[in-house]
């Protein structure tokens, strides 16, 4: 799942802190109790001098066989081959009449000779922190202290990066709203960070270059276009006059015939080309409330001759007021290719169905034909098997059109011997 760079800093930095503060805990611990033990320690040895004078100032002292008061005892050695003089440290559990529990506590063991040179167990007490409290403790301070970390990384994101990453916001918001042909200067940012306004410069200079080569590319087309359109006129009217022309035999009319038609077919094409181009380089800007019942009337109008010259009924279906805010040209050039489409492969005799509602507006034509492919039927120069003369840019400048609009979606299906292409308003 993607995220943004403010929460994947923090998620990674959370995870990091937890880690690293687990560890930590444990070394501090371990760190802690070493040195409560060695302090701990370094009072029993002071205190087994200052018992070890008491027994030679007074040698009842020797009598003291029960922990009491005084936390130590003293048993006889005599006969003991395990005495020793040695120091030896111990963590062991005693009875504590308070808690009613036993608790730990830090023992020394060790060995003397009183004044007579008997020998004699000494063993000390002292009561010590107990670890679990102490694990709990330290376990709740490093929670807080955990808690605290992920709260002010949470509010230096909120405050401090999202100030510093402002100016970044306003860069990529200059590249979504980034259009080719804009003329609007890309809205500047106010940073002290080099690396923002490195990048924020290089997409200046990349803007400045895509507008130079989109404005070449826009006149070489347009240009080519016209010079294109003259030749191809004069040379269509050169050969209608030389139909004309009643020496010529039939194989001959013929000939001139097809060569006419070939070039007509390369004006359709160029003119086609040139549309596509003014579409993908979003030329038709204007935008207003645009009828798309009054355009299906008038388109209708239009072609009506030819749809009665192929013998095709043609069903209008008022539903509904198909209103959408887009180019009123691009509308009319949309409709008018949907409904040359379904005339062009509609057989003689078949039917035209033109569904219109609040958000949708269907096309249907009879057909003797399978189902065309999905997948390319909206490609440029796509041509399906009925008709090998067509230039195959029809629906592909449907769908250009489509695309400029998030609002509108095409589609095609076939369903009951009929093509059908449905342009649907999608709310959002």
């Amino acid at each position: 799942m993607r995220v943004s760079l403010k929460n994947y800093t923090l998620r990674h930095l959370s995870i990091s802190f937890l880690l690293i503060i687990a560890v930590w805990a444990v070394l501090f611990y371990a760190y802690i109790l070493e040195e409560v033990y060695d302090n701990v320690d370094d009072g029993l040895k002071n205190q087994k001098i200052e018992i070890l004078r008491e027994v030679y100032r007074n040698l009842n002292t020797l009598n003291i066989n029960e922990y009491g008061v005084n936390q130590f005892r003293i048993i006889s050695a005599e006969g003991d081959v395990s005495f020793s003089e040695d120091n030896n440290f111990s963590r062991e559990f005693f009875y504590m009449p308070y808690d009613d529990e036993e608790e730990p506590y830090r023992v020394l063991r060790t060995g003397f000779y009183d004044p007579e040179g008997v020998p004699y167990h000494l063993e000390i007490r002292t009561s010590t922190v107990e670890e679990d409290d102490l694990m709990l403790d330290l376990s709740t301070a490093l929670i807080v202290l955990y808690l605290v970390l992920v709260l002010s990384l949470y509010l230096i994101n909120e405050f401090v990066l999202r100030k510093a990453w402002g100016p970044f916001n306003v860069i990529i918001d200059n590249l979504n709203l980034y259009r080719f042909g804009k003329k609007e200067q890309l809205a500047p940012i106010n940073t002290n960070v080099i690396e923002f306004q490195t990048l924020y410069n290089e997409i200046v200079d990349m803007w400045r270059r895509n507008e130079e080569v989109f404005n070449e590319q826009k006149l070489f087309i347009e240009n080519a276009s016209h010079e294109l359109q003259t030749p191809l006129a004069v040379t269509i009217n050169k050969l209608e006059l030389l139909m004309e022309d009643l020496s010529l035999n039939e194989g001959q009319l013929t000939a001139i015939a097809e060569a006419k038609s070939s070039l007509m077919r390369l004006v359709g094409l160029n003119k086609s080309l040139l549309m596509l181009s003014r579409i993908s380089n979003r030329q038709y800007s204007e935008v207003l409330s645009v009828n798309l019942n009054q355009i299906v009337h008038e388109t209708f109008i239009t072609y009506q001759s030819m749809i009665e010259y192929k013998e095709v009924e043609f069903q209008l279906n008022d539903k509904g007021s198909f209103v959408i805010t887009m180019n009123p040209d691009l509308a009319e050039v949309l409709f008018a290719n949907l409904l040359r489409n379904a005339i062009k492969y509609t057989e003689k005799g078949g039917k035209i169905i033109v569904d219109i509602t609040d958000d949708c507006l269907r096309v249907l034509n009879s057909s003797n034909g399978s189902a065309l492919d999905t997948e390319k039927v909206f490609n440029r120069f796509h041509k399906g098997e009925q008709d090998n003369q067509s230039n195959g840019l029809g629906l592909a400048i449907v769908k250009s059109i489509v695309d400029l609009y998030p609002f509108l979606h095409i589609m095609y299906s076939y369903t009951g011997g009929k093509h059908i292409f449905a342009l649907r308003y999608v709310k959002s």
